[in-house]
């Protein structure tokens, strides 16, 4: 791919956004087009299922959850993160298919090899170039979501252990793809962390 793609993963209250509006800073000062975006809702479409995933009332079955976020995933490369790329864009987006595996695969319950085969099929087999894995342990999460003062959506409501749950996961499969995957212990500053993903990023430009 002429861009650069980089996601950003990790259980939520890690800072995620932060570090990723920070890098595509660095990017845009290299003079590289860069795109920033999310998961869910980096479209249209993806706004009205970000909704229905986050923020309606009431309960989602766990497989309709992962077929929702494989369809706003499916729409979301297809009309705007594969484009930009072939365009030459670099793309950074906070959070991708690895959300789905750790959250609905191990946080859910479900089969996590069945949830990144959807994936993979919803991104017809698109991987990041780099995935950085901010890492925290759950506890230390939720007291910086606390702390935000905003309402927790749907998801953020869960319990410790279901966090803890899927940041092992995430762990795990940054163990199994080193090649892809960059941790970074986020009890760091926001300004340790940075260093270090620039640093990680300047070796693939």
């Amino acid at each position: 791919m002429p861009g650069l793609f980089i996601s950003f993963e990790g259980i939520d209250g890690v800072g995620k956004s932060t570090q990723a509006d920070l890098l595509e800073e660095f990017l845009t000062a290299h003079g590289r087009t860069t795109l920033r975006t999310l998961e869910p809702g980096g479209t249209e479409l993806g706004q009205e299922i970000r909704h229905l995933l986050l923020h309606r009332k009431g309960e989602v079955a766990p497989r309709a959850e992962a077929l929702l976020y494989a369809a706003d995933r499916a729409h979301h490369v297809a009309t705007k993160v594969k484009p930009a790329l072939d365009a030459g864009t670099d793309v950074i987006t906070d959070r991708y298919l690895d959300s789905s595996v750790a959250y609905q695969g191990v946080g859910r319950a479900l089969d996590a090899a069945e949830v990144r085969a959807l994936s993979m099929f919803a991104v017809n087999n698109l991987l990041p170039n780099l995935t950085i894995l901010l890492d925290l342990d759950a506890e230390a999460a939720m007291s910086r979501r606390k702390n935000t003062g905003t309402e927790p959506d749907r998801l953020e409501r869960e319990k410790t252990e279901f966090f803890e749950a899927v940041r092992q996961a995430y762990l795990q499969l940054a163990k199994a793809e080193p090649e892809r995957w960059f941790v970074v212990d986020a009890a760091q500053s926001i300004d340790e962390m940075q260093s270090q993903i620039r640093a990680r990023v300047e070796g693939l430009l």
